[in-house]
């Protein structure tokens, strides 16, 4: 790879590589600069490991990734994405944000973004599924962040965006499922609550986990406190998770993550 890059007349300044010692796979992320386009540099670098048959990725810093946001009611996760991204900490475009609720318009069109209200019922939830996938296609999407929308996507979707739809789960993977998830804790006396981002895929909650935290807590908590602490976590983890997808951290290996910090 960094014969490859000296050919794009390129100067690393930045590389990170791993090896999984079950399967073998090879994952690095080199950061370099260089007088080539980047047309050229993606063209050189693909002759240059052809040999390999690597899945390569080649992205310009100043590209940032697009995100579609999908929210309900619950505003803590968007906010921190929509306060974050405004300080020029998440490198991410944000050009629309689609909601089964009106709840949130007024925060989403105060920071200058487009809300689309899109309600799902059991009688139109495979037509607005299509509506939203005819956003990712019209605005160009890389990445759908589900910062607590409370619907289960479609087999096909999950399938048709695989590795590039990311979900905050409101526990510490595995955990109490269900509704109430704060009360059931409570009821078992927990030590510590957690929140779990991961890649969506068909099987619920299942899919490669990206970053998880917890918090200890003691039996004085009541499920008030529980439920405040928890959404501290979950807009945190779901934060940084986005964060590393955007700097292109993730590697995918099957349904582990490579994550280079």
């Amino acid at each position: 790879m960094t014969d490859a890059v000296l050919k794009c007349r390129g100067n690393i300044i930045e590389n990170q590589q791993f090896t999984d010692p079950l399967t073998g796979l090879f994952c690095m992320r080199t950061r370099f600069t260089t007088e080539s386009s980047l047309r050229d540099s993606e063209q050189l670098l693909h002759e240059q490991l052809a040999r390999f048959n690597p899945q390569l990725k080649v992205r310009e810093v100043s590209k940032r990734p697009r995100a579609l946001i999908l929210v309900t009611k619950e505003s803590h996760c968007l906010r921190d994405l929509l306060y974050l991204r405004e300080l020029g900490e998440l490198s991410v475009e944000i050009p629309l944000v689609i909601s089964n609720h009106e709840e949130l318009r007024a925060i989403v069109e105060s920071h200058g973004i487009a809300f689309e209200y899109l309600p799902v019922d059991s009688q139109n939830k495979k037509s607005q599924e299509t509506e939203i996938m005819a956003r990712i296609e019209s605005l160009n999407i890389d990445v759908v962040v589900l910062a607590r929308y409370m619907q289960i996507l479609s087999k096909e979707f999950c399938n048709q965006f695989a590795g590039h739809i990311i979900n905050i789960h409101h526990s510490f993977l595995p955990g109490f499922k269900g509704a109430r998830p704060y009360h059931q804790a409570y009821e078992r006396g927990v030590k510590i609550i957690g929140a779990t981002a991961h890649f969506v895929t068909e099987d619920l909650d299942e899919g490669p986990i990206i970053e998880q935290d917890v918090a200890h807590v003691s039996h004085s908590a009541t499920p008030e406190d529980l439920i405040s602490i928890g959404r501290d976590i979950e807009r945190r983890v779901l934060a940084k998770a986005v964060k590393m997808y955007a700097e292109d951290r993730i590697f995918l290996l099957g349904n582990r993550t490579v994550i280079f910090n």
